[in-house]
């Protein structure tokens, strides 16, 4: 793993990134309209906007998220906690995708 996209916000993803970097791997933060001036998306190696401002017009969106992924680059996603973590449809659409996304992250 080379790349990861971080799909959620805040303390969290600041919290991800931190390992990530201690690994070696890259960071992609993803952001809300809301969020662009957030800690964590200067804090990540790149960013991806997602538009909108609620959790549902950006955060939630399956769509945009792994989008996201394959527009940065990542080859794996980590959904954080909360938002996409718990979804099964999330996990099935990222393995359904048949590309590297499915691999485990850290």
């Amino acid at each position: 793993m080379k790349r990861l996209l971080i799909a959620n916000r805040g303390e969290i993803a600041c919290r991800i990134m931190r390992t990530a970097a201690d690994m070696g791997i890259e960071t992609v933060a993803v952001f809300s309209d809301a969020d662009s001036g957030a800690p964590y998306v200067a804090q990540a190696d790149q960013a991806v906007a997602l538009g909108g401002n609620t959790p549902a017009e950006s955060y939630l969106d399956i769509d945009k998220i792994v989008n996201a992924a394959e527009l940065s680059g990542a080859d794996a996603i980590h959904p954080g906690y909360g938002f996409l973590s718990e979804r099964a449809d999330f996990a099935q659409r990222v393995i359904g995708r048949g590309s590297d996304l499915c691999r485990a992250a850290p």
